[in-house]
């Protein structure tokens, strides 16, 4: 007697839903999933910093200046006697808190501004479009740079600088991705029917460009740690004494052959974090691509 069930040798199309595949695709990358655990190390070393770092990340001693690395100082000693460890710990914060929130910045104001670029074209989208190519005319950084400047340093102006200075990457990649979705058959048949201009775009339009804005921002992310360290060597991101990989990149440079340490593991934090998020947004990149194996 034959029982009720699904036959033998067919999938469960529940396993085949595309999130499901995006995941599996991930996971067959390595390099993207090590990554991935290295940014979560950085992350829960940043929520928990106070109970990680061995010392008050600002908290002198004037007996333990330059001090090279030992069972006591696993990472040395800074120029005033700061413990180095506690200050990159520290300093993770800043780091991954200037980046998400620049992020943030960006796709709130890049998004919103490609999809209407893209989905009511016209003179709207050679409008944004110029505007757009103005602000990508002048270098990343340079822009940053002037409008931390102008703001005032500190963080917060800092990470408003980044978000500004990322926001025309986000509309460029909303704006390609909307003309590219608003092909498919699923919007022109919403079209067909009548739906208003409105729900087309927030019901079939949006919810499809997340791929590769999603991309977008695991990228930028790692550029944004670059900016704001940038930044804080120049004075103009986090200011002292709380700690920064770029500040403290900054007063190491006078101490190179002193103490090289002290320019070494806040370089290797920024390294590998940049590292990692990139790797990361290789691996959501080849993972989200529906042509992907």
């Amino acid at each position: 007697m034959q029982t009720a069930g699904r036959p033998p040798g067919r999938v469960n199309p529940r396993r085949l839903t595309p999130g499901r595949l995006a995941l599996g695709r991930f996971l067959r990358r390595p390099a993207a999933v090590a990554a991935l655990g290295v940014i979560m190390l950085f992350v829960i070393g940043a929520v928990l910093a106070p109970l990680v770092a061995p010392f008050d990340p600002v908290a002198t001693s004037w007996t333990a200046i330059r001090k090279a690395p030992s069972a006591a100082h696993w990472m040395g000693t800074d120029e005033i006697g700061r413990d180095v460890l506690s200050r990159v710990v520290f300093g993770a914060r800043a780091s991954l808190l200037a980046g998400v929130v620049s992020v943030l910045i960006a796709a709130a104001i890049g998004v919103p501004a490609g999809l209407l670029a893209g989905f009511a074209g016209g003179w709207i989208d050679a409008v944004l479009s110029r505007l757009v190519d103005a602000m990508l005319a002048c270098p990343f950084l340079i822009l940053a740079i002037a409008l931390t400047a102008f703001l005032g340093p500190n963080l917060t102006n800092a990470m408003i600088a980044i978000g500004v200075s990322t926001a025309p990457r986000f509309m460029r990649v909303a704006r390609a991705a909307t003309l590219e979705v608003g092909s498919a058959d699923y919007v022109q048949a919403a079209w067909s029917i009548g739906a208003p201009a409105w729900r087309v775009a927030v019901r079939h339009v949006a919810p499809n460009i997340v791929p590769p804005v999603l991309v977008q921002a695991t990228l930028s992310l790692a550029a944004a740690i670059i900016a704001e360290a940038s930044l804080s060597f120049l004075g103009l991101g986090q200011q002292p004494p709380s700690p920064s990989w770029g500040s403290m990149l900054n007063a190491a440079q006078r101490f190179l052959t002193q103490a090289p340490w002290l320019a070494v593991f806040p370089g290797m934090a920024i390294f590998l974090c940049v590292l990692s998020f990139n790797l990361v947004g290789d691996g959501l990149r080849d993972a989200l691509d529906p042509r992907g194996s």
